[in-house]
């Protein structure tokens, strides 16, 4: 590496470093308490016992291959990692830095399970400065990446936030606060339950068919007070509600047409303007699903996780499985997003209505059942305005701090780039130059393997000496 500060010298990861093996430790082996137990992607576990004594660093060797952690106390590195447990010089957090600004989460040579080599890692040019410098190096280090993780926190702060503001936004928009002040200036005629039922019952007799309407039992369920000119009702009351079914899988004539039928799996908070399965008019003709117009709300009856619940508005005809509902929407007096943004709002409690043996379901009685607070048309129409505007507002906050997130994601990369470009800190004139350094770490070295070399000599000379003696026994 050219350009280096005076005094620094550009060397090997392998000629300071050496990466040991972790040791197997299984997770039915550790007695959950005591030191902590280093995999490759961070804590995995505690042991009473520890491998490594007074700290050390921990690098990914297979999984989360390249990562780096530090841990200032005894640990347990496992035999999916590698581990540092003496430094040449500095600090051990000085060389936790060193490694973190090294590529090694992209030097995997595996084609099956992703891995570290020892060899790719010893290859890796690194720059050491004198010693004094390397102290001033970490300490601001620890001062600036301390001020990006404070920034880093504040804004993965953000989207819970933004959720918390859109569930604001639709609590106060189906109850009437959003418009309390629009309907101050807004003359209106309040709805009657007689208004759906006439309008259902005219719908159904142009197409020769009766309505039934909702076969159960009705009480209002709103814990707050509407506003006098809304109407506190029930979903089945407004809407007329379906429920589809899947044309059968073992007659292909049915599958591949040109019919789109949704899935529970695609009725997520979102709009349907495409289906990832078609029918054929034959698999309508044999099943008991609808096609539902567009601006039919669907809602996710079935699922799971966080399937069940969830509301969808149709922007085109289609047909839907059993696991969904279809409410279509009485246009002359309800607005599709409008409903759409109720069931958001009450997603979460919808979900507890739900009801099975083995998972929740919701049937349609029970959605019939969910009570609507129905406002005028205009002043729904006013609340969908609104809440898209406050939305909109959300979403463009959402994308300035997932832009954000991603410059101080990179921001770390490039202050360790910075400090190991000598760019960090000033140089000291009166510092020892690293290759006077690197001349004690020799040393050291050459002391270190003697003191090795003589260690194993009075061991061998034990084991020879007790041999010995066994056998004159």
């Amino acid at each position: 590496m050219s350009g280096l500060p005076k005094g620094w010298l550009n060397l090997k990861l392998g000629d300071l470093i050496e990466l040991k093996y972790g040791k197997s430790l299984p997770a039915k082996q550790r007695s959950g308490t005591g030191y902590p137990v280093y995999g490759s992607n961070g804590v995995v576990g505690l042991h009473t016992e520890a491998l490594v004594s007074g700290g050390g660093l921990i690098v990914g060797r297979k999984g989360s291959f390249g990562e780096v952690h530090l841990c200032e106390d005894d640990f347990s590195p496992i035999d999916t990692t590698y581990f540092v447990d003496s430094f040449p010089s500095g600090t051990m957090k000085y060389w936790y830095y060193q490694l973190k600004n090294l590529p090694l989460t992209k030097l995997n040579r595996s084609t099956a399970i992703p891995g570290l080599n020892r060899d790719d890692a010893y290859a890796q040019d690194v720059q050491l400065p004198p010693d004094s410098e390397q102290k001033r190096i970490v300490e601001k280090l620890d001062e600036v990446l301390a001020q990006v993780d404070t920034i880093k926190a504040r804004l993965d702060g953000i989207p819970g936030l933004l959720k918390r503001f859109r569930q604001s936004v639709l609590a106060s928009a189906v109850s009437g606060k959003l418009t309390e002040e629009w309907r101050g200036n807004n003359i209106q005629e309040k709805l009657e339950t007689t208004d759906f039922s006439d309008y259902w019952l005219d719908k159904y007799a142009n197409q020769g068919k009766k309505y039934t309407g909702p076969k159960i039992k009705l009480e209002n369920q709103n814990s707050t007070a509407l506003p006098d000119t809304w109407l506190d009702t029930h979903i089945g009351v407004v809407f007329d509600v379906h429920v589809g079914a899947t044309p059968s899988r073992k007659e292909p004539t049915y599958w591949e047409g040109d019919i789109p039928w949704v899935s529970s799996g695609e009725v997520a908070f979102s709009l349907i303007s495409n289906t990832t399965e078609k029918i054929t008019q034959s698999g309508l003709s044999n099943s008991s699903t609808k096609i539902h117009p567009d601006g039919t709300v669907m809602l996710a009856m079935i699922g799971q996780g966080k399937t069940r619940g969830q509301p969808a508005i149709l922007k085109i005809p289609a047909a839907h499985n059993q696991n969904t509902a279809a409410l279509r929407v009485p246009k002359e007096m309800c607005v599709s997003e409008y409903l759409y943004y109720y069931l958001w709002e009450k997603y979460e409690e919808t979900r507890r209505v739900g009801s099975g043996n083995n998972q929740k379901a919701l049937n349609k009685s029970t959605v019939q059942g969910l009570s609507f607070p129905c406002a005028p048309i205009e002043e729904q129409k006013e609340i969908v305005r609104l809440v898209d505007q406050y939305f909109a507002f959300a979403a463009t906050i959402e994308a300035q701090v997932k832009k954000a997130q991603a410059r101080v994601d990179n921001l770390t990369q490039s202050i360790l780039a910075k400090a190991f470009r000598g760019e960090l800190v000033p140089q000291d004139p009166n510092d020892e130059p690293a290759d006077k350094l690197l001349e004690r770490i020799a040393e050291a070295r050459k002391e270190a393997e003697a003191l090795a070399k003589a260690a194993k000599k009075v061991e061998t000379a034990k084991k020879r000496a007790a041999k010995k003696t066994a056998e004159n026994l």
